[in-house]
């Protein structure tokens, strides 16, 4: 267990810095169209507080730091972070202007950190695991056009070349259709999840309940709530602001939404650990 968590606590580490890297070469790329917009402007870059041949060498730095660091948790994990360094500077300096692709290749970029995460851990990824990670991160990346849309409108097209062909109807459907596969792929996961056991016994907890509650499946359902709340709170935050632009922005700044995540995680780690003592 200990082992697991500081081989997690590296991998998170070592992505970190190229995910970081990323973005500072993406925010010179997109300098002009990031100094028109209301919350842009003021990123260091395009605000002039970091000089762009400094914030360039920051990040040939972290990129060559966060591949040879890699190698520690593997290959499979080091070939991961370079797939995903190879598709964001794709999407930096192509995709992102190609409609639906630069929505999937934000998408991806959430995948592949999970699948990073199952390399260094050398860990089996559930399918129904898989497919809430694709419907989730789909959600995220229409949700942060859609907001995109919201802030800027008039001036949507000038910030991204994309934001011309989005129309607001036609991501609130992309956004229905993704929030609905989340759930209930969810769902299906908290279903079929196996029973907790120790040394090939079910746990003595659950040995005591009636067969009907007996089931690990039964009580990973119990979380389902905690995710239609958090979806149904994240859409609300779309259609509010700005905010929905960057989701990790939403899950810090966000009461609501990071108690129901916190009580979530909380209750998932219960069930699968703390109801096997």
């Amino acid at each position: 267990m200990a082992k697991n968590f500081g081989l997690s606590l590296l991998a998170v580490f070592i992505f970190s810095i190229m995910t970081s890297s990323i973005y500072l070469i993406n925010d010179i790329v997109d300098l002009p169209r990031d100094k028109m917009h209301p919350v842009k402007r003021k990123r260091p870059i395009a605000s002039g507080k970091l000089p762009i041949p400094v914030a360039l060498f920051i990040a040939i730095l972290g990129i060559f730091f966060s591949l040879s660091l890699s190698f520690s948790l593997g290959f499979f994990f080091f070939v991961t972070l370079l797939a995903y360094f190879i598709l964001q500077i794709a999407y930096t300096f192509a995709l992102k202007n190609v409609i639906i692709l630069d929505v999937m290749v934000i998408a991806s970029g959430f995948i592949l950190r999970v699948y990073a995460g199952a390399f260094a851990l050398n860990v089996h990824m559930n399918v129904w695991f898989l497919l809430c990670v694709v419907s989730l991160s789909l959600f995220l990346a229409v949700g942060k056009r859609r907001a995109e849309i919201g802030v800027l409108q008039e001036t949507a097209p000038q910030h991204r070349k994309t934001l011309t062909f989005y129309t607001n109807d036609l991501l609130d459907s992309y956004l229905a259709m993704f929030a609905n596969g989340t759930w209930l792929v969810y769902a299906l996961f908290t279903f079929f999840a196996p029973a907790p056991t120790i040394a090939g016994k079910v746990s003595p907890i659950l040995a005591d309940l009636p067969l009907t509650l007996a089931g690990i499946n039964k009580w990973l359902m119990i979380t389902i709530p905690f995710v239609i709340y958090g979806i149904m709170r994240y859409l609300n935050i779309i259609y509010q602001g700005q905010k929905a632009e960057a989701p990790e922005k939403v899950l810090l700044s966000d009461r609501p939404l990071l108690t129901t995540v916190v009580l979530w995680g909380l209750l998932v780690v219960f069930i699968l650990y703390g109801i096997q003592s």
